[in-house]
């Protein structure tokens, strides 16, 4: 296996809200985990959430006595956000903050995934198949058919999202099973990436590189050239590959 995780502030933004976790060793009795956050809220508050977010799903899935993956993933995900609405109680500058977070593990060929929020997941190989689900106010509307999934990129609420970690009490996680195969690249990543590439483009320049780390900053670089407009946060993952290596 190797693996890959980078995250860039981009090239209109003051700060990074984004935050990314990446690891090729067993994590509590998940054999890896990889992790995506887009934070939200006041200058300092997103950067805030993203990050104890992460290190509060971490120390929930360190400590879980679960043992099916899903049951793990769901569990941390409450325990971090009951901790962040908690937090969110302390300070008037934290008051409203929130996160997406897409969260996968690799365990034989199968990719358990949970998601809030619009960071997603891909798997690529000659095509490119988002496994996700955005939770978004666009998505909501691509479904009722009011509009296509081309204008969605550019449509003005196209960054508002429905569901977030530290939103409310009772979150409800998408979860899903994928199956990968030989050749097959796992890819993560918020917003700032997606809005700022075409799917098709996305798969061609992962197709088109070789080594993860070099595929990562073109990734980033693309998203940065064609606008930047949001901090860009990608995690590669190449399950099957003879080496392991983490960038």
């Amino acid at each position: 296996m190797k693996a890959c995780a980078k995250t860039d502030i981009g090239a209109k933004r003051n700060t990074n809200q984004d935050y990314v976790f990446c690891s090729m060793q067993s994590v509590g009795s998940l054999p890896n985990l990889f992790i995506v956050a887009d934070g939200m809220g006041g200058h300092k508050a997103g950067d805030f959430a993203s990050r104890y977010t992460v290190e509060s799903f971490l120390e929930s899935v360190r400590n879980s006595k679960e043992e099916n993956p899903i049951s793990i993933i769901e569990e941390g995900i409450k325990a971090a956000n009951l901790s962040l609405i908690e937090k969110s109680y302390e300070s008037i500058d934290r008051e409203g903050m929130g996160t997406t977070l897409v969260v996968a593990t690799l365990i034989g060929s199968s990719i358990y995934i949970a998601n809030v929020g619009d960071s997603r997941l891909y798997l690529v190989n000659n095509e490119i198949q988002q496994i996700t689900r955005d939770h978004s106010l666009v998505e909501e509307m691509i479904n009722l058919g009011e509009i296509d999934r081309k204008n969605a990129r550019t449509h003005e609420k196209k960054n508002i999202i429905t569901r977030a970690i530290g939103a409310d009490a009772d979150v409800v996680p998408d979860f899903f099973e994928a199956e990968y195969s030989r050749g097959d690249i796992i890819l993560m990543c918020s917003d700032g990436l997606s809005n700022m590439i075409e799917d098709e483009d996305i798969k061609l320049i992962i197709n088109e590189g070789t080594e993860l780390s070099d595929i990562v900053q073109k990734l980033i670089d693309t998203a940065n050239e064609n606008g930047g407009k949001d901090n860009i946060s990608v995690v590669l993952v190449e399950p099957d590959d003879d080496e392991v290596n983490l960038c």
